[in-house]
This record gives C-alpha cells, structure tokens and sequence, in this order.
C-alpha cells in the first residue's frame, strides 16, 4: 500500500471519530500520573487482545503482572512526525512504530524475519515484553499486533477504542516525544508462528482441494464485485476465483463495518452475524485477504482473541493475485447472475481508484 497517502486521509477523516492511544514502555521513561492515579483492573490472559482503557492504566500505575514490563506503541504509517496524532497527545511514555517496520514494497507483505525482527529490537520489543497497541486505524493497529504475534510476542494487546476511549474515560495524554532503548536479543526464532501466514500457493492449493477452506476477502462491495481495484496503484480489479465476502467498510481506508460506533471492535459473535449473507462459519478453515493485508488482520485479531484455531492471513492478498497472468479470477458476486470468471491477464488495466 502506498502508507503515506492513506495514513494523511485516514488521519483527516477518522481521527476525530475514532481516535488513538498511546503507550509507555515500563523502563525508559516515567509515569506521570502515577502518584495521581492508582488503577486496579481484572488481569488479562495473555492469549486476550483487546482491553479497555482501565487495564491499561492499571498496567501504567503498577497493578497488573504485565507492569513489570511492557511498551506501548501508537502504529501509524512514517515516522512520529507523520503521525497525525502522536505529537498533539499520546498516553504517557507511548513509542511510535512504523508499519513500514513489518511489511515491505511490492507486494506489501511482512517482510523477511530478520527485518520484522530488527524493527522490533529498534523498539526494545522481545518476545516476553508486553506490547500494547493502538493507532487511528484498526487496520494498521491490526497489521503490526498480527506480525508481532507471527514473530514471536507472546502478549500482544490492542487498547480497544483507541485514544478516543481512552480520554473518555479521562486519562491523561503528553505531547514528550519519546525514544526506544534497543535490545540486542528477541528471544527466540522469528517468526514463532508461521501458521498465522498462508502463502499463495498454499490458497491456491486450498481453493481447489479443500471444500471446507474459505478464502474471505475483507473488502468493500465495490472492491468485491470488481468495480475498483480499490489502489491508485493497482490497475486491476476482481477477486481470486472461489473467494467469498466478509465485508469490511465503504472503500479501502475505513472498516466500518467491523466497528461499533464507538471505536471499539466488534465480538467473534457479532462477527459471524456479519458474515450470515456470505457461506463462511468458524467451523470453516478460513483464511483472510484483502488488497494488501492490513484490512485482513483485523477479523483474524477478532477471531484469534476469541481462541479460534486455524485461521490465517492470506498476505499478499489482491495485489500478489493480479500480479500472476495466469490465475483464475472472478469479477462480480458469485452469487449473482452477473458474475463472470477469466483470468488476470483478461482484466481490464483502467480500474484504479481515481
């Protein structure tokens, strides 16, 4: 994806609805409202994702197991200056990560171990340190929590409506900028978790043998039917043949339709809710897609905090799919009578997004 342009536009468009949290990491930097708050919340198992804003003070003011050590980190596309956010208000002691730090041009996806593994040693991240996430974006939050949980993070979070709960619930915000202290050392072998990633020729595979596999595209219905490839710079559109739909939002920079009103994430349950009019259960093997992986890794965060087995990012999504002439394509809803099926090289080149 092309960071720079969707983080300006997701930054003028959602940040006042939705908003951020920020985060401290536990030993390089002080707590300046600890001696003005004291709060207790239930502890958290590590396998959970989303916590509110209460859990996150409660592990800034002392009072969790996670308090011994921990980092915070508000996840946007650049630097901290790119951020649309992070100089005019982060939670106390809040790092900035790049999403550039965890996926790399082409095709955008998760790039090489030893380059997800640097950017998280950059960050004074391991594999035992708790990371707790947030960002404008639940894609972009979902992204980088779903590749430290591929590496290795053996407790990742994601506070769960972003900075906008977060002062809801009248927690204090600072502007300090702060700066890592590397480590030389993660832990263990990156990635951990290689199953959370499924390689093209693994769907491919999968598509034609595995009647109980479902590769759910996470896009919007114009995306789905082929109308947009969705990217100023994907000139195709369409879908991998036997793709179905999960939904996700009216066009690539919001995933409205896994949100509440609020900023918080839907539930497991309200999520196969979402998915009545498409044939996908969880008792399926599923597999999430989208134009290039962020959108994907929020249903699979979504999935993976209630314990589902089995269910894996697709990372190259669209954008590796149209890079191969030779694959099967389908354009429009395959329930539909309008649905029409060729391959990559027959599509039309005019389908950007203006």
């Amino acid at each position: 994806m092309k960071r720079k342009l969707i983080s300006a536009l997701i930054g003028v468009t959602i940040v006042a609805a939705i908003g951020v949290g920020c985060s401290k990491p536990s030993n390089d930097s002080q707590n300046t409202n600890k001696e003005k708050s004291d709060v207790k919340a239930e502890q958290v198992d590590a396998k959970k994702v989303f916590v509110s804003p209460d859990w996150v003070q409660s592990v800034i003011d002392g009072n969790q197991p996670e308090s011994k050590n921990y980092t915070i980190l508000e996840v946007s596309w650049g630097t901290y200056k790119d951020s649309p956010t992070y100089t005019k208000g982060h939670l106390p002691g809040a790092l900035h990560v790049d999403t550039s730090s965890i996926e790399s041009e082409p095709i955008w996806n998760i790039s090489e171990p030893k380059v997800v593994e640097k950017g998280m040693l950059d960050l004074g991240v391991t594999k035992d340190k708790t990371v707790i996430l947030y960002g404008i974006d639940i894609s972009a939050v979902s992204r980088v929590a779903h590749a430290y949980l591929w590496a290795g993070v053996e407790n990742v979070k994601v506070l769960n409506g972003g900075l906008n709960a977060w002062e809801k619930a009248g927690y204090k915000t600072e502007t300090k900028i702060e700066k890592a202290t590397p480590t030389k050392d993660f832990g263990t072998t990156v990635p951990a978790h290689p199953k959370y990633l499924m390689s093209i020729d693994k769907v491919q595979e999968k598509l034609k043998n595995d009647s109980n596999f479902r590769l759910v595209s996470i896009r919007s219905k114009e995306e789905f039917d082929g109308k947009t490839s969705g990217y100023t710079y994907i000139d195709r559109a369409g879908e991998p043949k036997g793709a179905v739909w999960g939904h996700a939002g009216s066009d690539p920079y919001n995933m409205q339709d896994y949100i509440h009103k609020d900023g918080t994430v839907i539930t497991a349950e309200e999520m196969e809710k979402l998915w009545s009019d498409s044939d996908i259960t969880k008792k399926n093997e599923l597999s999430f897609y989208c134009g290039t992986g962020w959108r994907a890794s929020v249903p699979w965060l979504i999935g993976y905090d209630a314990g589902w087995e089995g269910i894996t990012v697709y990372d190259g999504g669209w954008n590796e799919w149209q890079m191969n002439d030779k694959l099967p394509v389908q354009v429009g809803d395959p329930k539909s009578d309008n649905s029409e099926y060729t391959t990559v090289d027959k599509l039309p080149t005019d389908k950007a997004s203006k």
